[in-house]
């Protein structure tokens, strides 16, 4: 891992380097750029360039007291391809950083990106409001999960995880990667922990994702408890201009880990095109 300087801030990456075309890969929440463990390989052998960093606030990269909204996050990212000179990339975003793969397509255009993929991702809007009745959080929600992270941020991040690799009530994945990923999930600051909580909870991505033109796809777990498919997947493939949907069956919120197999044959299929 390296880091660079970026929009007042250091970020920490990992870029494979090589002569294939760049796959940039954008974390969710609690986790790191780590967190693409079961993908990188995969990729390189594929002959990808693979660039997967940590978002501010988590991993390695610098903890700032705040710039946790996605039109900060996306002017990192936009940051990161400028300095790493990334032209024709894929931009995959899981869970919350397919918030940053609609919101850098829509601020800061296309010319940087070949196509977008969207994985358990939050958009298009998840709050419930009276114009968005098919969102899956209430406000109430929210805060009661910012809550339980600054109440008892140990108890709340293992019981999340739990869930986030739980499908039909039933953990797809050992203990032991649960608790790896609790772990990846130490090295974020508080400040980022309970900030993205709204961030990717209230940011409303519907206009952003209705934008853009890249082709892109959109994978789901069909048994995602934290971000259900039908509250986001199924709407954005929807809205999107030019979309591939792909539904992984009993996968949970984690389905990257736990069904690794379905999801890189469907990423790499994508990606071939």
């Amino acid at each position: 891992m390296t880091t660079l300087e970026t929009n007042g801030i250091t970020l920490n990456y990992e870029d494979t380097g090589g002569d294939g075309r760049a796959v940039v890969l954008i974390h969710g929440w609690p986790l790191s750029g780590a967190s693409w463990s079961a993908q990188k390989e995969v990729l390189v052998e594929a002959g990808y360039r693979v660039i997967a960093y940590d978002r501010r606030g988590f991993g390695a990269s610098d903890k700032p007291e705040d710039g946790y909204d996605y039109d900060t996050f996306a002017a990192d990212l936009a940051g990161l391809l400028e300095s790493l000179d990334v032209e024709d990339a894929t931009l995959v975003g899981f869970s919350m950083g397919g918030g940053e793969v609609a919101r850098y397509l829509a601020n800061h255009g296309g010319d940087r990106v070949r196509s977008g993929v969207f994985a358990g991702a939050v958009p298009p809007y998840l709050l419930k409001t009276d114009d968005n009745p098919d969102g899956g959080l209430s406000d109430d929600d929210v805060e009661g999960m910012q809550n339980g992270a600054r109440s008892n941020r140990e108890e709340f991040l293992r019981d999340f995880l739990t869930n986030f690799y739980s499908a039909n009530g039933e953990l797809a994945v050992s203990q032991e990667r649960v608790d790896a990923s609790y772990e990846l999930s130490t090295q974020a600051s508080d400040e980022a922990v309970v900030a993205c909580i709204a961030a990717f909870g209230r940011t409303d991505f519907r206009g952003d994702v209705s934008s853009i033109s890249q082709p892109c796809l959109v994978i789901h777990g069909s048994a995602d408890a934290v971000v259900p498919f039908e509250v986001s997947g199924q709407r954005t493939a929807e809205m999107l201009e030019n979309s591939t949907l792909v539904v992984v069956e009993n996968g949970p919120h984690g389905f990257n880990v736990s069904h690794a197999e379905e999801f890189n044959r469907a990423l790499l299929d994508f990606l071939a095109r």
